[in-house]
């Protein structure tokens, strides 16, 4: 792939820019998501767990076929019981050339686990307490069989971080050049506009990463990141959109990529009030639904239609429940039974064209039924204090699950005592509460299955939430780039791209 070359009045500014690495070697990366913070446990937002990825090495980790493999962990053992994880640290250094240790560990996880300011504790719910011996031997106790135990220490929010220098600068450890451990380090944060990363050299897979670093590149608008990368201005873009994949993918410089996600697009219901804390009423509303054409308006054909309040992609996904089916006539016909009373409800939605797009055509096939809707569109910030505070009658929208295992998926969208009320609609069935505890303490593939089977069953038929399609990631790179994918669980494969001239 051609760059662009800097001008000779410019020669000064690009001398400005690097001093490992010129701006020419670096990996440009066009998003809409925003780094926000580099606090592994400050957020669970997209642009922040992209950049927690390349920043913070976790004991585990998955190559980009999706195995797990050695991280700094080199080896690891589980109990006879199931109840004690026992992890031996490799010889690896943070950026700053100072070695890390099983006190890094504890301190890391711990701090995941009971901080105020973590956001996703669920990962390590299950975890009594973490221990060090010596400096490279650390035990992990369970309070419970817990399946998923090594999933999710490769969640985002388990990166190590140096114990001595988070508690030394406190928060300015996370803004002001942070000491990292995965595979870069920060050169530059801009906030608003971009992440500048630097090759960290202590990293301790040797040879690696193979470029000389990259940047997060904050592009709100689709048009101008697809327009940038045709330009040579980004190497790489996020969420292309469906109708410009196939001319991207024409440009002999250029290649599309669907890749494999854990997303699902859905429709939360508010069950704490009127029409939808009655299930006819939800049942109604989506049987008002044709998914089929509403996923291939949306995808241009590329999504799946869903079959379950679980991602498609999961590990236990029951692929041959039927999922509720379009039928406008039974819809009415539970509409008039549920004693909806025509009582117009509001459709909260997040400022974007896609989320206008679903909400229009959502809108539509349930005026076709008689459910009255409205269509209120809020910021997305606006719309994460609404939703939580259960202001809203129907919100469409997508979430997507950091491991294979279906545990944290549970937890999250279809669980009503797991702490987020199943994704703020307040769907709460003591069998699926029960049913998620069995199945996360059992070992056995066979009965997890069957478990996770019932779960879907339930939730689907009862419309916890209504499962509308399984998209992929839709990205798009510079056939420059040769090893750069993004995996389902949100991390770039980074440190494995070289960058060809």
């Amino acid at each position: 792939m051609k760059r662009k070359y800097i001008a000779p009045a410019c020669a000064l500014a690009a001398l400005l820019i690097s001093n490992a690495a010129s701006a020419e070697e670096l990996i440009r990366i066009g998003s809409p998501y925003v780094t926000t913070t580099l606090d592994p446990i400050r957020s669970a937002s997209a642009g922040n767990i992209e950049a927690f990825g390349q920043l913070y090495a976790r004991l585990l980790r998955r190559d980009p076929s999706g195995q797990r493999q050695p991280g700094l962990a080199e080896k690891w053992t589980i109990s006879e019981d199931g109840m004690e994880l026992t992890f031996t640290l490799r010889a690896a250094k943070f950026s700053n050339g100072v070695p890390i240790t099983g006190d890094d560990v504890v301190f890391s996880l711990t701090r995941a686990m009971s901080d105020k300011k973590s956001v996703y504790s669920a990962t390590l719910a299950a975890v009594e307490r973490v221990t060090a011996e010596g400096r490279n031997i650390v035990k992990v106790k369970l309070k419970y069989r817990f399946a998923p135990a090594l999933d999710n220490l490769e969640v985002f929010n388990t990166g190590i971080v140096s114990k001595v220098d988070v508690e030394a600068r406190g928060d300015k450890a996370f803004t002001d050049k942070p000491v990292a451990s995965g595979p870069y380090a920060v050169r530059e944060w801009r906030p608003n506009d971009r992440l500048i990363l630097e090759p960290n050299t202590n990293y301790w897979r040797e040879g690696y990463p193979k470029n000389g670093g990259a940047e997060f590149i904050e592009v709100a608008n689709p048009n101008t990141r697809v327009s940038m990368l045709m330009s040579g201005e980004l190497d790489a873009v996020r969420d292309v959109p469906w109708a410009q994949l196939e001319n991207v993918g024409k440009r002999d410089t250029l290649r599309d990529a669907l890749e494999p996600s854990t997303i699902i697009y859905m429709t939360l219901l508010n069950e704490r009030r009127p029409p939808f804390d009655n299930v006819k009423v939800r049942q109604a509303a989506a049987h008002a639904l044709n998914v089929s054409a509403i996923t291939k308006a949306m995808t241009e054909g590329h999504g799946t239609p869903a079959n379950t309040t679980l991602p498609g992609a999961l590990d236990y996904h029951a692929k041959d429940l039927p999922g509720l089916a379009y039928d406008p006539k039974l819809a009415r016909m539970l509409l008039t039974e549920g004693g909806y009373d025509g009582k117009e409800l509001t459709m909260l939605i997040s400022a974007g064209s896609d989320n206008e797009k679903l909400a229009t055509l959502l809108q539509a096939q349930w005026t076709a039924v008689g459910l009255k809707t409205k269509i209120e569109k809020v910021d997305r910030g606006v719309w994460w204090e609404r939703v939580p505070a259960g202001d809203y009658d129907l919100a469409p929208s997508w979430w997507y699950n950091e491991t294979p295992d279906p545990d944290l998926a549970v937890r999250w969208a279809i669980c009503g005592t797991c702490g987020t009320h199943s994704f703020h609609t307040y769907y709460d069935n003591p069998k699926v509460n029960e049913l998620t505890e069995q199945a996360v303490r059992e070992l056995e593939p066979t009965k997890r299955d069957a478990l996770y089977r019932e779960i879907q069953k339930i939730s689907t038929e009862e419309v916890a939430q209504i499962p509308l399609y399984y998209p992929p990631y839709a990205n798009a790179y510079a056939k420059a780039l040769e090893g750069l994918s993004l995996s389902p669980s949100l991390q770039w494969s980074l440190e494995e791209t070289v960058l060809a001239r």
